[in-house]
């Protein structure tokens, strides 16, 4: 590779990048590193963050504002393809990252950079997912991932290079944990989440409350749809960043939102993670629930095999990918229907919905009632049952030793009469 001359560096103010502005003004000496800050809404204070870059060596500082930008194009449509990772994982890292190499990409474009360099390490997920996003959007620029090619082997030596330095990073030794945040999720990994034995601390959690300790009386609110996108919160409609701050605080002083997990990492090992994601956990379960109404079952089943697909594309870092935006049409045609509304009751951290409707909802009380309804007759069952097992019964007719058990279950008989399966005579 080249000699680079003008770096971008997506920089967070954490530890990693922090370092790395030193570091790449000392392996290429003369360089120029411009540092890029996309605002997905992680709270930080970014006049301190700029201030933090130029100390550390930064000869330039861009912050961008997606926050609008990562909720509509990004939350929204995993949303509306009930993306969730190994049923667990609402993707909140996953969803920002190819967000945040496009704003680095397009700053680098401005600033003439001739490079592009992230701080993920060598054993995560994020390190493909930049450099996919990159290879989509720049393949171009020269690519400079620092954790595969210096000697710093810990989160401990880096803070030691950062003293060294006159870096000041935001962990310590005694809590060594490496989060990272967004409008969507706060997660946390390393230290004592290693272990996956061990109980998080209950220190840690920031945009949650123990639920223990969450109010004893339910809260319930009520949430509108237009076509899969979330529009309202108890009928007063929200732009989209406002409407995912609101339920973050709701939610969260309830305790809802909490996940720890033992994920299967892109790269080939598990990762112990623990994740806060109020108002996305109710946002996913009132989509759902609206579109069990909605949806008809062929539809309904299907897509949940594509979600599933879905969100292993996203977390495999393959947003830009082809099958990503054809899964995302297919998903925009099912949401042609699901508007409506959501209740939802929030408690000692669950989120239960209570009520369903939509504006044209396949739900037919005549057709669900166990009382009298016009619409079903029940003797058509009688064919429908014939028919829907008439394969079986034709194969178990020609293959008898196939369908039955080998051996009968032990069913006493009446006195008198021989047992179940017992010899007679």
């Amino acid at each position: 590779m080249p000699q680079p001359r003008n770096i971008a560096l997506a920089y967070s103010g954490g530890l990693d990048t922090s370092v790395i502005i030193p570091w790449l003004k000392e392996r290429h000496p003369g360089c120029r590193v411009v540092a890029v800050v996309a605002d997905v809404g992680q709270g930080d204070d970014f006049d301190e963050v700029r201030g933090k870059a130029a100390a550390s060596g930064a000869d330039a500082v861009h912050v961008v504002d997606v926050r609008r930008l990562f909720v509509t194009d990004y939350i929204y449509p995993a949303l509306r393809a009930d993306a969730i990772y190994e049923g667990r994982y609402l993707l909140g890292t996953a969803l920002a990252r190819p967000l945040i190499a496009r704003a680095q990409v397009e700053v680098a474009r401005a600033e003439g950079c001739d490079a592009l360099a992230h701080g993920c390490t060598g054993k995560g997920n994020d390190q493909v997912r930049f450099e996919l996003a990159y290879q989509a959007l720049a393949p171009d620029l020269a690519v400079i991932a620092p954790w595969r090619e210096w000697s710093l082997g810990s989160r401990e030596e880096e803070i030691d290079y950062a003293r060294a330095h006159g870096v000041p990073v935001p962990v310590t030794r005694d809590k060594p944990y490496s989060t990272d945040q967004n409008l969507w999720h706060l997660s946390f990994e390393s230290g004592i989440l290693e272990d996956p034995w061990a109980e998080p601390p209950s220190d840690m959690f920031r945009l949650t409350v123990d639920p223990a300790a969450a109010p004893d009386a339910a809260e319930y609110l009520e949430l509108g749809f237009e076509r899969g996108v979330p529009v309202s919160i108890d009928g007063r409609t929200l732009d989209p960043v406002t409407l995912v701050e609101t339920l973050n605080r709701r939610a969260g002083a309830h305790g809802v939102g909490r996940a720890d997990l033992v994920e299967n990492r892109l790269v080939g090992m598990k990762s112990r993670g623990v994740y806060e994601t109020p108002g996305g956990t109710v946002l996913m379960d009132a989509h759902h629930h609206l579109q069990t109404v909605a949806l008809d079952r062929d539809t309904q089943h299907y897509k949940a095999l594509l979600g599933a697909r879905y969100a292993e594309l996203v977390y495999n870092g393959l947003w830009y990918s082809p099958l990503r935006r054809a899964i995302d049409a297919f998903v925009s045609v099912t949401q042609e229907t699901v508007t409506g509304s959501v209740r939802a009751r929030l408690f000692k951290g669950s989120c239960t919905v209570v009520g369903r409707r939509a504006a044209r909802s396949l739900y037919n009380t005549d057709l669900a009632t166990f009382g009298r309804g016009e619409g079903y007759d029940h003797k058509d069952s009688e064919a429908f049952i014939r028919l829907f097992g008439l394969p079986t019964k034709v194969f178990a007719a020609v293959n008898p030793e196939l369908t039955r058990d080998a051996a009968p279950l032990p069913i006493e008989a009446p006195a008198g009469r021989p047992a179940h399966g017992a010899p007679r005579g």
